[in-house]
């Protein structure tokens, strides 16, 4: 008997890649693992200027998806907006996240639609073609809460979360607690890299920031510690590799990571399979269901001189830095994929 057919529908956005292509790859190879037959399909997403959101939509809406090459397809899993406006009699989400500008972001006056009759046209379209296509699922999943609070505040859907975990397990690991504190994430705006420069002057003598990643952030933020004179206290990596990148935290004293109402979160269960606390703040959206103050980690205004004062702290009491960790670690197991591919899959059983 053949396997199920499934299609990924994922959104791609040319030359970049972060978490939203790592949660494609990862589920698509989950499944693989488990006999099903299953293919990704990408198409291009523009969101500037606003009209061409509604040209993205309507590509994914005009495809045909219910069969491949005579052979009924007999699940389209969604991810991130535009990709589950897709049209599939046995159609799910597992929701990453959805066009943001046009619900949370607009609301706090960050990177929303013009303000404009047009502009605010787009924006319904948006939300009415939203809600409609994500009331076709059969299922709708979220990978966090604050995902699930979103869709039911701007679009009066119910989510079930299913969270979103990583891959190789046994790869993460805690070494040491070197004198550094670790920042691992896409340089833009609404990753907030730019608190942790700020931060770096509070840092205690020798110990120093490490930023991992890229992005359109880079070299501001390089100029920024310059001009503040913690140059010499902020090593920017880049990019690196995924054994680097691991290395990094498994020596690190703790994580900051701190975005912007950030929709779920993967930095945060990168550290914590590491045993390494995490220092984010009160902002920080779903973060925050897995960063217990005090706990698992440490909760600070999204203030430079508040988060270097908790960072310095973690780096000054290694013990405390462990304790949180080890916290933090038995805080996220029994976050696996068998439950995420039952649940994605049962509606083809």
């Amino acid at each position: 008997m053949a396997p199920p057919r499934i299609v990924i529908a994922a959104t791609q956005v040319p030359f970049e890649a972060g978490g939203a292509e790592w949660h494609v790859g990862a589920l698509h190879r989950e499944l693989l693992r488990r006999g099903f037959a299953c293919e990704i399909v990408q198409l291009p997403f523009q969101w500037d200027p606003r009209r061409e959101v509604v040209r993205s939509s309507l590509a994914w809406r005009l495809l045909d998806l219910t069969r491949a090459g005579g052979v009924p397809i007999d699940l389209l899993i969604g991810t991130r907006f535009p990709s589950y406006v897709a049209r599939h009699p046995n159609k799910v989400v597992w929701l990453f996240h959805q066009f943001r500008q046009a619900y949370d972001l607009h609301d706090a006056g960050i990177d929303g639609f013009p303000d404009t009759p047009e502009g605010q046209s787009l924006r319904r379209h948006v939300v009415e073609l939203d809600t409609r296509a994500l009331r076709e699922c059969r299922r709708i999943y979220t990978t966090s809460r604050n995902n699930a609070a979103r869709l039911k505040r701007y679009n009066g859907l119910d989510a079930e979360v299913l969270r979103l975990p990583l891959l190789d397990l046994g790869d993460w690991r805690s070494e040491a607690w070197e004198d550094y504190v670790l920042s691992v994430g896409r340089l833009d705006s609404l990753k907030r890299t730019h608190l942790l420069v700020r931060a770096a002057a509070r840092l205690p003598a020798g110990a120093k920031a490490v930023v991992v990643g890229a992005g359109p952030e880079a070299g501001a933020l390089a100029e920024l510690a310059r001009s503040l004179g913690v140059a010499e206290r902020v090593e920017f990596r880049g990019r690196v590799d995924e054994a680097t990148v691991r290395g990094l935290y498994a020596r690190a004293t703790a994580v900051f990571y701190a975005p912007y109402d950030e929709d779920y979160g993967l930095v945060t269960l990168e550290a914590f399979h590491s045993r390494k606390p995490v220092v984010t703040t009160r902002d920080a959206g779903g973060v925050l269901e897995f960063v217990r103050d005090g706990e698992t980690g440490s909760v600070a205004p999204p203030e430079p001189d508040a988060i270097g004062e908790r960072l310095a702290r973690l780096l000054r009491d290694k013990q405390e830095a462990r304790r949180l960790g080890e916290n933090a670690f038995a805080s996220v197991q029994g976050i696996g994929w068998e439950e995420v591919v039952d649940k994605l899959t049962q509606t083809i059983r």
